[in-house]
């Protein structure tokens, strides 16, 4: 059977979402729960006390050996190898002519070994990439994307919720740092990272233990507002917070610099000889970025009530075309319509005004910084 016509791949909490009336819907492969009720409620309930996901899409990939970080470090922009064990870090893979070919976090889980996690519509191409370009390396690419279930905790009650599973020291866990421990008895890597913009939890696990540990948290968690949570809130959750997304914000036509993130380029790095994989191209990018860049990647907050789209048009005033959507959607927090776009670099600056062509109609829109939001800490 052909990738086109397979079915989707089931999660080890499948049966769980089913019961819990959930809508699913296919995404990169995989039967997935797009929400259980209202995507709004869910979007709130994660902003202001708990949300529980079911992630376990995402691709996992084991890099292990006495040259794993000298690997990574010439495989990805970042510079991996200088990442403390029980770190993690935000980084991307990218072609030799700087293109994005996926945006990852890298979680160094022991001296020689780190667990690189993948977008799920991009596992494949990162695995075999790392698999590539481990020639000449010593150390193995692993896929272990069967070996994990990933559950998530998101937002301001997430640290009670777990606190009360695990006898993890919680405060002391950094964000973007890990540690082997058990949550409601079963062995996990917990690690305080998320793609929400609320503090939160996420949990790797056996699948064998993915419903044990939901029901867990969904005790635990009831009480005090937690509620099971879909793809949909998460999408407008990350929208708001100004994270970007594969296929969107990123893509193999734009470079980091493109895109806004040129931080996550080291090109300061001691391994290698300082090579990796794109970096020419890379250096040419953030010249260009820094000099005269042709677009810059903005929020815009709508005047009105209709919802810029992904795709749409951004207009100027005299109505030339100045750039596109990248993802739109109504804000739950903000209350008005907000969208992430390119444009023009002219036209970039925070407090300009601008609009968007919604199906023939210019809808004035205000270009603001980003992120929407960013929670109190």
């Amino acid at each position: 059977m052909s990738d086109a016509t397979a079915a989707p791949r089931l999660t080890a909490l499948d049966a769980r979402h089913r019961s819990l009336g959930a809508t699913m819907t296919d995404f990169a492969g995989w039967d997935m729960p797009l929400r259980y009720g209202s995507e709004r409620e869910e979007h709130l309930a994660v902003r202001t006390k708990a949300g529980l996901f079911d992630l376990s899409h995402m691709g996992e990939i084991t890099v292990t050996g006495p040259q794993a970080g000298e690997l990574l470090d010439h495989a990805l922009v970042g510079f991996i190898s200088a990442l403390g064990v029980l770190r993690a870090r935000y980084t991307m893979i990218c072609r030799e002519d700087g293109g994005i070919l996926d945006d990852l976090i890298v979680y160094r889980t022991g001296e020689q070994e780190y667990m690189v996690v993948a977008n799920a519509s991009n596992a494949q191409v990162v695995l075999d990439a790392l698999t590539e370009r481990a020639a000449g390396f010593d150390a193995v690419v692993r896929d272990d994307r069967d070996a994990y279930a990933l559950l998530a905790v998101q937002g301001p009650e997430a640290n009670g919720i777990l606190s009360s599973l695990t006898e993890a020291d919680l405060p002391a866990l950094k964000y973007y740092a890990l540690l082997p421990t058990t949550v409601a008895g079963k062995d996990v890597w917990l690690a305080r990272t998320g793609y929400t913009g609320e503090d939160g939890f996420e949990i790797f696990c056996a699948p064998a233990d993915a419903d044990h540990l939901w029901t867990a948290l969904t005790e635990a968690g009831t009480p005090v507002g937690l509620v099971p949570a879909g793809l949909s809130c998460r999408d407008t959750l990350r929208l708001e917070a100004g994270m970007p997304l594969y296929g969107h914000e990123l893509d193999t036509s734009l470079t980091p610099f493109d895109a806004g993130l040129g931080r996550v380029v080291r090109f300061d790095k001691t391994t290698n000889g300082g090579e990796f994989v794109g970096r020419k191209a890379l250096e040419e990018a953030a010249a260009k970025a820094e000099s005269n860049p042709p677009r810059v990647l903005v929020g815009l907050v709508s005047q009105g009530r209709r919802v810029p789209r992904a795709e749409y048009a951004v207009v100027s005033t005299d109505g030339t075309v100045i750039g596109r959507i990248t993802s739109g959607a109504p804000s739950p927090t903000l209350g008005k319509p907000i969208a992430i776009a390119y444009v023009d670099a002219a036209h970039a600056a925070a407090g300009g005004s601008v609009a968007v062509d919604v199906r023939g109609t210019h809808e004035p829109v205000e270009v603001v910084a980003l992120p929407f939001y960013k929670r109190a800490r």
